[in-house]
């Protein structure tokens, strides 16, 4: 509780001096220019990403804003809280909500968390984030897990990835004596993919099998459902995945106390349906017509954004433990 507290002091200061005409702002490394002043080195200095008060207000605040957008099917009520990956499925759901319920959401319940446990890493440079987990009346017993970023002191915390994962899934972390944890950079070696090649190498698996992961419901048992639809009678159908690892979809990684990693990174996927002569395009449901543009007459693509999270071993094959998907547009030929 000291570190948490000494660590308000300092930001609270910080913003204090903010406001004031002169360039000394304090923090542990500073270098001091020709000009005489104290330039910051903040971004060298490594810190716990937040305190444990903080991210649970953070947490609260984007609950109270995710129901309220919910309720309304208004994606501008809690744009400000998500990003990356879950702000794309986010929006998309809430823009073709409202398209079919102008009024608002009528099957709305809000969602509460309970429970909430945090693993705050202790890192240098921006951005800095967090992991929450919580138990949630929505979802049955997995817990939701959404980490949690922003690239400075005054952002608000966004939310950049959610998934929903069984408890017994949740891998303990590495600590230090004050209970903060270790990220993983995103080319480290010592575990058995890279986190910053997982989004690559998972598409390149959903293309050919080929891959450091093991068989499950978002591996092998995806890839055999995928078979399985392209396969219909006057229908093809056809898959694109693409690695999404830039600004806001960069993955975030865990160090377990194993010594592997759970690693959150983001994909893209286009599923072409294209009807033979004399067939059609199997009609859509009312929210993903929502979210088309263009006519469907022989063509329909669907463009979706997956945010998934792993457990990526010291040694072994990656287990991909959560996967939330959500269609994001489509196109009609």
């Amino acid at each position: 509780m000291s570190r948490d507290l000494g660590l308000r002091r300092l930001r609270s200061r910080h913003r204090r001096l903010r406001g004031f005409d002169r360039c000394v702002l304090l923090v542990a490394a500073v270098s001091v220019t020709a000009s005489g002043c104290v330039v910051v080195h903040g971004e060298r200095e490594v810190l716990p990403a937040t305190t444990r008060a903080e991210a649970a207000k953070a947490l609260q605040q984007f609950t109270t804003a995710y129901n309220k957008a919910d309720e309304a099917y208004d994606s501008s009520l809690d744009a400000g809280h998500t990003t990356g990956a879950l702000a794309d499925i986010d929006k998309a759901r809430l823009t073709a909500g409202r398209a079919n319920n102008p009024d608002g959401n009528p099957s709305h319940t809000p969602l509460k968390l309970t429970d909430a446990k945090f693993t705050i890493p202790k890192k240098a440079g921006w951005p800095r984030w967090f992991l929450a987990d919580a138990a949630g009346n929505k979802g049955g017993e997995a817990r939701w897990l959404l980490v949690f970023t922003r690239s400075g002191l005054d952002e608000t915390w966004e939310v950049a990835y959610l998934t929903l994962v069984a408890p017994d899934d949740i891998p303990e972390f590495k600590t230090d004596r004050d209970g903060w944890a270790e990220a993983v950079p995103a080319n480290a070696t010592d575990v058995a993919v890279p986190p910053g090649e997982l989004s690559q190498g998972y598409a390149t698996y959903l293309k050919d099998g080929k891959g450091a992961f093991a068989l499950g419901p978002h591996t092998s048992a995806w890839r055999a459902l995928r078979k399985k639809k392209s396969e219909r009678p006057g229908l093809a159908t056809q898959y694109i995945d693409e690695p999404m690892t830039n600004g806001d979809y960069q993955p975030l990684a865990l160090r377990t106390k194993d010594g592997g990693a759970l690693v959150f990174f983001t994909t893209r996927h286009f599923e072409k349906q294209t009807a033979a002569a004399g067939a059609s395009v199997p009609a859509p449901n009312k929210d993903v017509l929502a979210l088309t543009t263009g006519e469907i007459r022989q063509s329909l693509t669907m463009q979706f954004v997956s945010n998934e999270v792993a457990l990526d071993p010291a040694e072994g094959e990656v287990e991909i433990l959560g996967r939330i998907q959500g269609l994001t547009s489509a196109k009609g030929e």
